[in-house]
C-alpha cells in the first residue's frame, strides 16, 4: 500500500461534500449505530484483523524512501473523541510533514484500540497510506467507545499485530525505524493472551506474551510512543505513567491539549529523523498559524532533551 499523494484540496473537498449533505465524517459508525443491536457490531472490512496476513509499508517510483508512521487510538470511554480531532486536523499534520520537509514519503496508519476482554470491536487496524484514503480510513473506525472499566485496555493486542503483522521498507531496506504512536489513557494488559490472538485475529498461539516482551520485539522495527491526553478519564493518573514509562521510557508523552496532537506528532517525527530541533519545529508551528506551540512545547521537550544528549 501506500500509492498516491494527500492533496488538501481533495480532503477540504470531500469536508465541503459532507456538510452539504449533512454526512457524519464517521459514517459507518453513525450506520452501525443506527442499523444494528450492538451484539452484532463488527469493524469495517477494511479495517477488520481477523485473517490479518500483513500490512505493509512500501516504497515505489513514487514514494523511493518510504517512511511508516502509525497512529493507534483507543475509542473507549473519554478517548472517543481523539478520532475525530485527528480527521479534522489531517493537513496540519501533512502539512508539517511534507512541505517542512520533516520526511518526504510518509505513510500513514490509523487504528482502533478497545477491550478484548468485553468489547464487541477490540482492535481495528488500517493500511498505511501515502495519499486520501487514509481519511477513509479514520471514516471507517467504528467508534464503540466501551472498555471494561478498570483501568485497562488490550493496548497489548494492538502491539502484538504490529509486531508480527506489519513489513516495513524504511526497516527492512534501510535500516531506519518506523514510528508508532498509541494515544490512551490506561495500562496494558500483563500479556498477550493466546485465546485473544485467537478470537480476535483468527490465528494459533501457543502461549500468552508477556507484554515486555512483544514491546521489545515492536521495538526493533518502530520507534515506539505513548500519547496521554488531557481530558482522559486517567490524564496524569501515576499509575498509568508509571506502568508506561516502565515500558517505553521517556517515550511517554503528556499532552495537555488534545488539539495539539497532529502537531505533536509531526514534531516527533521531524525530531526523530533529525529534521528539525524543538526550536525550529515550533518556529514551524507558529509560520503555519498553529496555536499548539506552548502545548506541544511542554509535551516534547523531554524527548527533545534526550535527544540531544
Amino acid at each position: 500500500m501506500g500509492s498516491g499523494r494527500w492533496s488538501s484540496n481533495v480532503y477540504d473537498a470531500a469536508a465541503r461534500y459532507r456538510a452539504a449533505s449533512g454526512t457524519d465524517a464517521f459514517a459507518y459508525n453513525d450506520h452501525v449505530r443506527t442499523t444494528s443491536p450492538r451484539r452484532s457490531w463488527r469493524a469495517h472490512p477494511s479495517l477488520d484483523p481477523r485473517g490479518l496476513t500483513v500490512r505493509e509499508s512500501r516504497d515505489s517510483a513514487e514514494h523511493p524512501t518510504s517512511l511508516a508512521i502509525a497512529v493507534l487510538f483507543d475509542v473507549t470511554g473519554s478517548m472517543g473523541g481523539v478520532p475525530r480531532v485527528l480527521q479534522t486536523k489531517l493537513p496540519d499534520l501533512f502539512g508539517l510533514l511534507l512541505a517542512r520537509g520533516y520526511t518526504a514519503h510518509p505513510q500513514i496508519l490509523f487504528g482502533a484500540v478497545g477491550d478484548a476482554t468485553c468489547d464487541q470491536v477490540p482492535l481495528q487496524l488500517g493500511q498505511f497510506e501515502s495519499d486520501n484514503r487514509m481519511d477513509d480510513d479514520l471514516g471507517n473506525i467504528l467508534l464503540e467507545g466501551g472498555g471494561g472499566g478498570q483501568m485497562t485496555e488490550s493496548y497489548e493486542l494492538a502491539l502484538y499485530a504490529m509486531a508480527r503483522h506489519t513489513s516495513l521498507d524504511c526497516h527492512e531496506k534501510r535500516g531506519r525505524r518506523g514510528y508508532l504512536f498509541l494515544i490512551g489513557d490506561e495500562m496494558p494488559y500483563g500479556k498477550v493472551k493466546a485465546r485473544e490472538i485467537s478470537a480476535v485475529l483468527g490465528e494459533p498461539a501457543e502461549r500468552d506474551i508477556p507484554v515486555t516482551e512483544i514491546v521489545a520485539e515492536l521495538q526493533r522495527t518502530y520507534h515506539v510512543f505513548y500519547i496521554l491526553p488531557a481530558g482522559a478519564s486517567y490524564a496524569g493518573n501515576p499509575e498509568v505513567l508509571g506502568v508506561w514509562r516502565r515500558l517505553l521510557g521517556q517515550n511517554v508523552i503528556e499532552l495537555d491539549d488534545l488539539d495539539a496532537v497532529c502537531e505533536t506528532i509531526a514534531l516527533t517525527v521531524g525530531l526523530g529523523e533529525e529534521a528539525i530541533d524543538l526550536a525550529s519545529g515550533l518556529a514551524d508551528l507558529d509560520a503555519i498559524g498553529s496555536d499548539a506551540g506552548a502545548s506541544v512545547a511542554r509535551a516534547l521537550r523531554p524527548v527533545a532533551d534526550r535527544d540531544r544528549r
